[in-house]
């Protein structure tokens, strides 16, 4: 778990936590062409439409479907070595995350993101489109990035896959879950979800006021 190094704020209200990849980037168009210099650099076969139609788990997950286990970390490190050449530039924001965020702030919450991704490929990610969470926890998948929403006391996380509704229910937080990743609404309650954003991240802003009225007020 690699913190970055924002100093954390003490006056937050609640804390939001929030998914990276197709909750507040649409980093198919990226991964993709880190794949494809993945398969230039390495010569191996890897059905890179069947890749990126089920993004989510953790890198090493995915590539073992393609390698030999003993090559496994060789692979992986290469990946994460060229992904900020590749993967990066042509991963455009998902529509409504930067105002997702900036609700967070503007009802007095501190807002973190908490993915999968490498750490400093995911900060570059959230650099280059101008994101700016409090707190950036990556290497951290499904249940096991309860770990950090417990830490932050996340009351609320944000999430396109049901890994991230199992994570915030590992964590004790609601589970928001958004369709813009493998699975639609009727999957993601099926897994669990506390509230499904039928429009995306657009739809986040409005939310979170109803849940601050509902739950935070009485405590104010």
């Amino acid at each position: 778990m690699t913190p970055s190094p924002r100093a954390p704020r003490t006056d937050h209200r609640f804390t939001v936590g929030f998914d990276l990849d197709l909750t507040l980037v649409d980093s198919r168009p990226g991964i993709r062409a880190a794949y494809e210099a993945l398969v230039a650099a390495t010569g191996a076969h890897i059905d890179i439409d069947l890749v990126v139609s089920r993004l989510g788990p953790p890198l090493k997950d995915e590539l073992r479907n393609w390698f030999p286990e003993e090559e496994v970390d060789e692979v992986a490190a290469l990946y994460v070595a060229a992904y900020p050449d590749h993967g990066i530039a042509p991963s455009p924001a998902l529509p409504g995350a930067r105002e997702a965020v900036a609700a967070v702030r503007e009802l007095g919450g501190r807002a973190i993101v908490v993915t999968a991704k490498f750490p400093r490929n995911a900060r570059l990610h959230l650099d280059h489109l101008g994101i700016e969470p409090d707190e950036l926890v990556g290497g951290l998948w499904a249940e096991g990035k309860a770990v950090a929403l417990r830490e932050h006391a996340a009351a609320v996380y944000v999430g396109d896959h049901i890994g991230d509704v199992r994570g915030a229910r590992a964590a004790g937080a609601l589970a928001v879950a958004v369709p813009t990743g493998p699975y639609g609404p009727r999957e993601l309650r099926a897994a669990g979800a506390d509230v499904v954003l039928d429009g995306g991240l657009p739809d986040f802003p409005g939310w979170l006021r109803g849940y601050c009225d509902a739950e935070l007020a009485p405590l104010a």
